[in-house]
């Protein structure tokens, strides 16, 4: 279900703090990142976010995963039971990524801390950035970047490319974080 705003998009983009960017994964934003080398570019949130301060990111990638890759899902667990060592991610070679996936999540961790961020957009379904991703062995699993940044404080807005990014209930999880 869309919920509509009344207010415009330039009126409620105050009341974002100015100097902390936005941490967005970067498929999300056009980038050709994803397993499969293509995009999820949601054009609603890039519209949204025209003139702000935006940090893309791609946990994947940051982990040393090439990009295209085979896919890969969480088995065992999720991605709380990855960042534990309970659980391992395995691509759809048979080859055990569990170490990048972790590593991405810390490198994605690091960058936002360092930014002062504590909110982040992240693409839903992911293994890496859903909080809720069909990609592992629980029925409502999160991803493993989804669920450090969770464990950290670092609230999640999830989004998918067909998704329409709303600005109002974003604007209503910035307001909870930052008043």
């Amino acid at each position: 279900m869309m919920v509509r705003s009344r207010f415009s998009l330039q009126s409620e983009k105050p009341f974002l703090p100015e100097k902390i960017p936005l941490r967005i994964s970067a498929c999300l934003l056009g980038l050709h990142c994803r397993y499969d080398g293509h995009h999820s570019l949601c054009t609603s949130l890039v519209e949204f976010i025209a003139s702000m301060p935006v940090i893309p990111f791609c946990p994947e990638q940051l982990g040393g995963l090439p990009t295209p890759r085979p896919p890969a899902e969480i088995r065992h667990g999720d991605g709380s039971d990855i960042i534990s060592g309970r659980a391992k991610v395995i691509n759809s070679e048979g080859k055990d990524v569990t170490d990048a996936f972790r590593r991405g999540a810390m490198e994605a961790l690091n960058l936002a801390q360092l930014t002062g961020t504590s909110i982040a957009i992240m693409k839903s379904r992911s293994p890496s950035c859903g909080l809720q991703t069909p990609y592992c062995d629980k029925a409502t699993g999160m991803g493993v970047t989804a669920a450090l940044f969770e464990s950290k404080g670092i609230r999640i807005f999830d989004l998918g490319s067909d998704d329409n990014f709303s600005a109002h209930e974003f604007m209503g999880l910035v307001h909870k974080i930052y008043t």
